[in-house]
């Protein structure tokens, strides 16, 4: 698909599954590949995870002759980062990508962690093939910064090892990325009601249900993802105008992720179950 006009602002789903990809005839409605969105806004391409989502949407970024595109990276674990090593642009002249997110405790620069354990440990393919032009930026959970008159708000999320959220502002227009998330137990998460503040939409980490996450023979408390039911608390506390669940459980399947749509229609009208490739106009 050709970039939006400079005029649109648009999200595309390309992987929206959590923990591990999940291929097969149970989940080809939703899709199987994990966390990759893409925003197209004001003419820019900016990019949210490198989970195996990104694989797909590489396919559609080879189809222009030269590609930049800005990259955010919510955090490091498997599944944010498994299509990093298969993003084809990245070993093409011409192509280049400014990449965002937070150095690791344990690493000593952005560049050094994306190069070395990224790419390096998990690619088949030499570091050295690697011919796109890549630009680091370090980011530190609150900054707020700007790509031209996109302005884009962050803060830490509640998940082991720590992530990153990342409000998307534009012409009046917003869309809050928020995964990977759990929700507190006694209050709401202050930083996750600031970034959704009056979000056109809200894309909530809503890996269970509240009947899984409390399941006293296998609960989910401490995993560092949060419920359905904890995003429709959020998106009317916030005012937020659609909410979007994402990050699917692996073990969920199509059929019960469209219960669970129902379910969620019934209380929040415009909430919807992100699917892989889905095209959503934010207005």
């Amino acid at each position: 698909m050709e970039i939006s006009p400079s005029s649109e602002f648009v999200v595309q789903f390309w992987g929206v599954r959590g923990s591990i990809p999940s291929p097969g005839k149970d989940t080809v409605r939703y899709g199987g590949n994990t966390s990759c969105v893409e925003m197209r806004v004001g003419g820019k391409r900016l990019i949210f995870d490198g989970g195996t989502g990104l694989r797909m949407l590489s396919k559609d970024l080879l189809k222009a002759k030269s590609v930049e595109a800005y990259m955010f990276f919510t955090h490091y674990h498997w599944d944010h980062i498994q299509g990093v090593p298969f993003f084809a642009p990245a070993y093409l002249e011409g192509n280049c990508f400014h990449i965002h997110g937070a150095v690791p405790p344990d690493a000593d620069s952005m560049k050094q962690h994306f190069c070395d354990r990224v790419l390096h440990s998990n690619s088949p393919v030499p570091l050295q093939e690697l011919a796109a032009d890549l630009k680091f930026y370090e980011l530190v959970c609150g900054d707020t910064f700007k790509v031209d008159d996109i302005t884009i708000e962050t803060a830490p999320l509640n998940h082991p090892n720590g992530a990153m959220g990342y409000r998307v502002t534009w012409q009046g227009h917003t869309v809050f990325y928020c995964t990977d998330t759990e929700h507190l137990p006694d209050r709401p998460d202050e930083n996750v009601l600031h970034l959704a503040r009056e979000a056109d939409v809200l894309i909530y980490d809503a890996m269970y249900t509240d009947e899984e996450y409390h399941n006293p023979k296998s609960p989910k408390v401490g995993w560092g993802h949060s419920t359905w039911q904890e995003g429709v608390k959020v998106a009317e506390a916030a005012g937020v105008k659609r909410l979007a669940i994402f990050h699917h459980e692996p073990n969920h399947s199509d059929d019960f992720l469209d219960q669970i749509e129902t379910q969620v229609q019934e209380v929040s009208p415009g909430g919807f179950l992100a699917r892989e490739g889905m095209i959503v106009q934010v207005n």
